[in-house]
């Protein structure tokens, strides 16, 4: 199917390996399904957003809250919200950048006996007033029994600029009781809950709230969920860092987009790097994550 046709019209694809098509949320956010014989999925375009993802024999992996705002211009809670190209708090621009608040342009879209790959576009001069550079961001997500997602930045004007970003990802869990990942025992942290910066390792008991810590660690991570019996295996590409992330019931009470315990079914670890990043006019760089789950 064309790009231009993929973007005016229901998407309806049927054949031997599964059924894509698209539904629009509130009159306005449309959102694609997929049925594969390996997975089922969803994906919205506006955030270039991963609503879920469920591979054969297993559960769902990603969290999506009850009473969370599908319109434009609001940020999705739940899934992987992207964040760029900055995260966390910029100038008085809204938090973690305008790519999760964005309509993303569908460049293909592929079912193979492999799986279903999506490839998006994000560019555009209309963010000048908080972020005043050319850019192109091409996403392709891949969704199969094993899950990908890559981030092509690349600087199309004529001077420097920086970012940072996130793949805010909230995995589902059983509890955050429940839940550890021993890969972070080693690695320092900063702490934001209590202002705290190059914090000794410490072990990781349980996930429970409020958590909010920066992890200096490029390696894979696994996340344990006795509570599930399953572990998920997130591997990422030039992201420095970790972010842990659970609310608490406190902070997640004041958050109008978190249903009611919500806080009780997700733990979000985001491949980050919250250092600025300097990318040169004219070149391009890559971001990825993989996930894959096995059971316990």
């Amino acid at each position: 199917m064309e790009t231009s046709q993929l973007n005016q019209q229901k998407i309806q694809i049927d054949n031997e390996f599964g059924v894509i098509k698209t539904f629009t949320v509130n009159d306005e956010i449309e959102v694609i399904a997929i049925e594969h014989r390996l997975c089922t999925a969803q994906f919205s375009l506006h955030g270039g957003h991963v609503l879920s993802w469920k591979p054969q024999d297993h559960e769902e992996v990603f969290w999506l809250s009850n009473d969370t705002r599908y319109q434009i211009g609001a940020a999705i809670r739940g899934g992987i919200p992207l964040c760029w190209p900055w995260f966390g708090s910029f100038k008085q621009a809204p938090n973690h950048g305008f790519a999760r608040t964005s309509v993303w342009q569908i460049e293909q879209l592929q079912m193979t006996s492999a799986g279903v790959r999506i490839e998006l576009l994000l560019s555009g001069a209309e963010y000048a007033a908080d972020w005043p550079y050319a850019f192109t961001v091409r996403q392709v997500v891949t969704f199969a029994d094993t899950f990908s997602q890559q981030l092509m930045i690349s600087n199309d004007g004529k001077t420097d600029f920086q970012f940072t970003d996130a793949l805010h990802s909230y995995f589902r869990v059983s509890g955050p009781e429940n839940v550890t990942i021993p890969d972070l025992n080693e690695s320092i942290f900063d702490d934001k809950i209590n202002q705290l910066s190059q914090c000794d390792p410490l072990d990781i008991l349980d996930c429970v709230g409020p958590i909010d810590r920066i992890y200096q660690n490029d390696s894979s991570m696994t996340i344990v969920d006795k509570g599930a019996k399953r572990a998920i295996e997130i591997n990422k590409t030039n992201f420095a860092q970790w972010v842990l992330w659970n609310p608490g019931i406190e902070i997640a009470n004041s958050m109008a987009d978190i249903h009611a315990q919500g806080e009780q079914e997700f733990v979000c670890l985001e491949a980050a790097n919250t250092n600025w990043i300097n990318l040169p006019a004219g070149e391009t760089t890559v971001v990825s994550q993989q996930i894959q789950l096995h059971k316990l």
